[in-house]
């Protein structure tokens, strides 16, 4: 038995030297080198497309199994510009052959060296990627056997490599070219660097990237992994960094678990302050956003915690920096098919008008454009609101400071809900000018067309300076308070102006009407309706307080009850104005309730009211005296004197035509100045 077992060791032993040696040996003996034809006519044959190995060729067996070659080309079929699919200047690959047996590898280098890779689509639309090989065998229909992982026991395939080690990979002077000839795009990224260090499947992976893409620089470089004996299974931790023309810094930490499966992320996400002007200016892009300040959008940096799955996602301790403006978020999103959606965003400050366009210069006169009032084809679209009713919605926005439209507001506060197409908005506050605005609203879009229904309150809110940042326009002063409960139906402006109906209530106290004397209408109608001279102290009618009830009706704004008491003087007015087709037709008229004994004139004037009429638009109106309105009166009421009314009329008359002379003169529409 002794002589059996002996023997059989040195058999062992002996084919084991007699296997080495030949590995060893044949390499040196045998001239892979003549092989060259008959590999480049098989790689030919198998892809359709000229190959050949222009270089060495040099081939190992023990202990490393090894391969190198040089002057690869891979060539492009006829119809292309670019002669080589695929390039390649050197390559060099040696692997431990023994541990093979035992699923380990071990990789003393993997070096490739200026590959080059032409993606090319053709004037006909062919790409030279395409028909590269023999047509694939059919796919049978029967499903494949099931595989147990023979570790487990379970269903699925086992991971065929027990342990990686690699001591040198390295990609280097790479380059990949695209070209459309049917868009005229070429793009090309080159000088690409891929350097893997410490590759293992137990230990994490240093990994450095970069590359120029069409001239501009970027980079990743970090750590990856371990990624453990199953990959995709357990935690894959992350460390990587990336860079664009060293101006935008990406900055990417956490971990991946069970990439195969559950695809979970726990994420810690960074963009480093820069600014996006310049970042697209290095690219080589235009900054397609035009802004009223152009010195904006010049700083921008982000940080969150990104939680997630394929169907959820949790964004927390979020950071969003814009210029001068700070925005603190979370925001939870779960079930992206039928998307549940939290958020809380607190906004510091923000000047909404240095982002939106320049405004237009009003001095120009508008070209072009529709000026019939017709609907474009573009609003005859019908908007799908379908999302809209698969969202649940659940919010809360918090502004500290907020300017648009030249109007400040501060301590914005608004909460969202809604759910099946209805959506509340409850409540929304904010100051306005040492005032207060409460407003609740509902969107509903569960039919066709979206309705809604809002109801505002105002307190206190200061008119003189909200027109003036507004509108640049000085006419009104007062204290602002009202209710208004406002519903309009359809999803464009023509549409909800038709529909809009509602009803208020508006209180202006304290205030004054700047532009207008109303007793120097009395006195003298010209100089009561023409514009004050430059310089001159605007005219001005003080009053207690201005009561403005309104009913909107399909778009047809009414009051016939609204007025305006002084001490000296009361004003009735009565009218409409057409919201859609921006007309206005008013009437107003004053009442004097007392006359300073000094005022004789005024006294005697007073005797007959001087309505006033509002016509035109809402961008030209004008303002006229209401003779017609003003003899009817009259001659109800009747007269003491007839005499002294012809010759009041007469003047009237008189200061009418020489105030429309000297508008013709001065080419002055006071009508603007008005409002």
């Amino acid at each position: 038995m002794k002589k059996i077992i002996k023997w059989t060791l040195i058999l062992g032993g002996f084919f084991l030297v007699m296997v080495i040696s030949a590995l060893l040996i044949i390499p040196a003996f045998v001239d892979v080198g003549k092989y060259k034809p008959v590999i480049e006519k098989k790689i030919a044959e198998a892809t359709g497309r000229p190959f050949i190995l222009g270089g060495d060729l040099d081939l190992s067996l023990f202990p490393w199994a090894g391969i190198s070659f040089s002057d690869l080309h891979l060539g492009n079929p006829p119809g292309f510009e670019e002669k080589d699919f695929l390039s390649i200047k050197s390559f060099e690959a040696r692997v431990k052959l023994l541990p093979l047996f035992s699923k380990k590898i071990q990789v003393k280098c993997f070096v490739l060296e200026g590959p080059r890779i032409v993606m090319e689509r053709n004037k006909e639309g062919r790409g030279n990627w395409e028909g590269m090989g023999k047509t694939p065998p059919a796919v049978s229909d029967k499903a494949p056997h099931d595989t147990k992982d023979v570790s487990t026991g379970k269903s699925g395939q086992a991971f065929p490599i027990n342990a990686i080690d690699v001591t040198k990979f390295s990609v280097t002077n790479g380059k990949f070219l695209w070209i459309d000839h049917i868009k005229g795009e070429r793009n090309e990224a080159s000088n690409l660097t891929l350097i893997l260090e410490d590759v293992s499947l137990d230990r994490p992976v240093s990994l450095n990237f970069s590359a120029l893409l069409d001239g501009k620089s970027i980079s990743l470089a970090g750590k990856v992994g371990p990624i453990g004996k199953e990959p995709g299974k357990g935690d894959i931790p992350l460390d990587l960094v990336i860079k664009v023309l060293k101006q935008l810094e990406i900055s990417l930490r956490g971990k991946i678990t069970n990439a195969a499966s559950e695809k979970r992320f726990d994420l810690a996400v960074g963009i480093a302050p820069f600014s996006p002007r310049k970042l697209l200016a290095g690219l080589g892009q235009t900054f397609t956003i035009t802004t009223a300040n152009p010195r904006v959008m010049n700083l921008l940096s982000l940080n969150a915690g990104l939680v997630g799955d394929s169907q959820n996602l949790s964004i927390s301790d979020g950071t969003l920096e814009l210029d001068e403006s700070k925005l603190d978020f979370s925001v939870k999103i779960r079930d992206f098919s039928q998307p549940k959606l939290s958020f809380d965003l607190k906004l510091n400050k923000i000047d909404l008008d240095q982002y939106l366009p320049p405004a237009p210069d009003r001095r120009k006169k508008s070209g072009g454009g529709d000026s019939t009032g017709k609907i474009s084809p573009s609003q005859g679209k019908k908007t799908d609101y379908q999302a809209l009713r698969r969202l649940v919605l659940d919010g809360i926005v918090r502004v500290g400071e907020f300017k648009v439209g030249g109007a400040r507001m501060e301590d914005l506060y608004l909460k969202l809900s809604g759910k099946n197409g209805r959506f509340d908005l409850n409540p929304l506050t904010l100051k306005l000018y040492h005032g207060d605005i409460s407003l609740r609203g509902v969107l509903d879009v569960r039919q066709n067309l979206p309705r809604s229904n809002t109801d505002i309150h105002l307190k206190g809110i200061k008119v003189s300076p909200l027109l003036q940042d507004l509108m640049e326009k000085d006419f009104l002063e007062g204290v602002l308070e009202g209710n208004l409960v406002i519903g309009t139906t359809g999803d464009d402006a023509e549409k909800i102006k038709a529909s809009l109906n509602g009803k208020g209530d508006i209180f202006l106290k304290d205030g004054a009407l700047v532009g207008i004397d109303l007793v120097q209408m009395i006195r003298n109608i010209k100089t009561s309706f023409s514009p004050a001279d430059k310089g001159e102290e605007l005219p001005r009618t003080d009053f207690g307080q201005f009561h403005l009830p309104f009913s909107i009706i399909d778009g047809i704004f009414t009051t016939t009850k609204t007025s305006l008491k002084s001490q000296l003087f009361r004003l009735q007015v009565e009218g409409s104005a057409d919201l859609v087709k921006e007309a206005l037709d008013f009437r107003v008229e004053p009442k004097f309730l007392a006359i300073p004994p000094k005022e004789e004139n005024l006294k005697k004037r007073s005797e007959i009211m001087i309505p006033l009429r509002v016509t035109g638009t809402f961008s030209a109106p004008k303002f006229t005296p209401d003779l017609k309105g003003m003899l009817k009166k009259s001659i109800e009421t009747g007269l003491s004197d007839p005499s002294k009314f012809k010759e009041m009329f007469r003047s009237l008359r008189k200061d009418k035509k020489e105030l429309k002379s000297k508008e013709e003169k001065d080419e002055v529409s006071h009508s603007p100045d008005l409002l």
